[in-house]
């Protein structure tokens, strides 16, 4: 098998035991890159020289007898939202081109702390807004199953490095499902961690109480390695959980349900709902019941109010955290010929620098939080929000997780759904609940669709820090699904 075509965990084992080294698994990485980069565009920045630096780097440190952990010289995707001291951070946004920040993210520190290779930056929706990698400043992003369709959004880049065995790991952020849902729509893993329990310190912020750095990769293995490795209390963010990390490694090594309580949420599912995506959820949640665990229906009735909630709350804190783009001390600045006011500068500045989401989302929030409307529209949802958030709770005391489908249908075509805002919108139906409550989620393949035999996704989601049922759960379906499937979903990318 080539060096591609391993798991991250064999990756690891083979080179802390001389079978390769990182130097040449970062090569193999970098010529899969330019081999097929030019049809997925999942890059945003690669730098070869600086990538293989980084491998000798750590073949140094290995050879000097320092103890290195697990993933040391496994090369990494690193979403273009965490900023890197040594790389360009844009936010996929023309009003950060070329900016490269003078601090790493404490995600990226803990990256190179565990001896990561990062390969590069992936391309995203401008600043995480989108479902579909096409609101990039910087071009779309392609689908590895099928070229002519979305890998997903907001990380659809990560996404597709990984679908595209460009690495076998990526970072991804999670605002109301940009992790699971393009997890779904490409055939890989992706998992969204209990709020505050990766840091969001030198994350570009899109809506702060929302935010949640997760792991992509081919199993679920390889996403609690990578989820273990960056994720614990920083002091430098006020949201961090002072609290170990759960215990995901362990329970991705246990993949057992036997016994469990599985809820199936009444609310997701129906009219609007793919019937292929139908089908391979049910598949699945009667394969949880043939493995032991107990299958019941569970009703969460304020899920069916989630989505307007959430484009409320994430565009009036977008409003707030993009004020910081003002051209006056970093990024973009147009229009500053010494004849205008620095009001001036601004104005041309953000209409030339944000794409159209983005304003569309800062408007939205703007008129949400503005004085008369800030009760009936900011304050209301927020109330949802705590609906939500006791649904779970509920939802909780009666069962260990809940299960859906990811997203309502499979990867649509690119362009389809440019024009219509709404309908975009509808690809975070099932994810966005677990980001206002804040509960831990993932999302695993659970098969392809008759229609299209494009990737659907199984979602898992679990209590507040019970993260690691998440993965126990997760890699129970995969071990069960590759029995059946004599394998991984994804052989290979094909596409490709």
């Amino acid at each position: 098998m080539s060096l591609i075509h391993q798991t991250a965990a064999e990756l690891g084992r083979l080179i802390a035991a001389g079978e390769t080294s990182a130097v040449e698994v970062a090569q193999a990485h970098l010529d899969r890159i330019a081999e097929v980069e030019p049809k997925v565009h999942a890059f945003l920045h690669v730098d070869p020289d600086a990538v293989l630096a980084q491998a000798r780097a750590v073949d140094e440190r290995r050879a000097a007898g320092e103890r290195l952990g697990p993933l040391a010289g496994v090369p990494i995707a690193h979403k273009d939202v965490f900023t890197t001291a040594d790389m360009p951070t844009t936010a996929g946004s023309k009003i950060l081109e070329g900016w490269r920040p003078p601090y790493d993210a404490t995600v990226t520190r803990r990256l190179r702390e565990a001896g990561l290779v990062i390969l590069g930056k992936t391309n995203l929706d401008e600043f995480a807004m989108g479902s579909s990698t096409e609101n990039s400043a910087y071009g779309v992003t392609h689908n590895p199953w099928d070229l002519s369709r979305i890998p997903g959004g907001s990380s659809g880049g990560a996404s597709a490095s990984v679908a595209a065995y460009q690495a076998p790991l990526s970072t991804g952020t999670d605002t109301g499902g940009s992790i699971r849902q393009p997890a779904a729509v490409t055939g890989i893993v992706g998992m969204k961690p209990t709020y505050g329990g990766s840091s969001r310190y030198g994350l570009i912020a899109f809506a702060s109480s929302l935010d949640t750095p997760g792991p992509f990769a081919r199993n679920v293995l390889d996403a609690a390695l990578l989820h273990e490795a960056f994720s614990g209390h920083d002091p430098m963010d006020s949201t961090s959980i002072d609290a170990p990390v759960p215990p995901v490694v362990e329970a991705a090594r246990q993949a057992s349900v036997d016994g469990l309580r599985i809820g199936v949420v009444k609310e997701f599912g129906g009219n609007g709902y793919q019937p292929g995506v139908l089908a391979r959820f049910q598949e699945a949640v009667d394969l949880l019941e043939s493995l032991g665990a107990k299958v019941v229906e569970v009703s969460c009735p304020s899920f069916t109010y989630a989505l307007p909630a959430y484009y409320l709350i994430a565009p009036s804190e977008c409003s707030s955290n993009l004020a910081r783009f003002d051209a006056m001390r970093y990024g973009l600045r147009v229009g500053d010929d010494g004849t205008r006011s620095a009001e001036e500068v601004m104005a041309l500045t953000r209409a030339a620098g944000f794409g159209p989401e983005v304003k569309r989302r800062i408007m939205l929030g703007t008129y949400a939080l503005s004085s008369g409307y800030y009760d009936a529209y900011y304050g209301s949802a927020q109330k949802v929000r705590t609906l939500i958030a006791r649904d779970f709770d509920a939802a909780f005391q009666q069962v260990d997780v809940l299960v859906s489908p990811t997203t309502p249908t499979t990867a649509f075509p690119i362009g389809e759904r440019a024009d219509d805002p709404m309908a975009m919108y509808l690809a975070d139906l099932c994810t966005i609940p677990s980001n206002l409550a804040g509960n831990a989620a993932i999302s695993v393949p659970c098969g392809l669709a008759d229609e299209d035999g494009l990737p659907v996704g199984l979602q898992i989601m679990a209590p507040v820090l019970g993260d690691d049922r998440c993965y126990r759960v997760g890699a129970a379906v995969e071990k069960a699904f590759e029995d059946r499937w004599g394998g991984p979903l994804l052989k290979e990318a094909p596409a490709l």
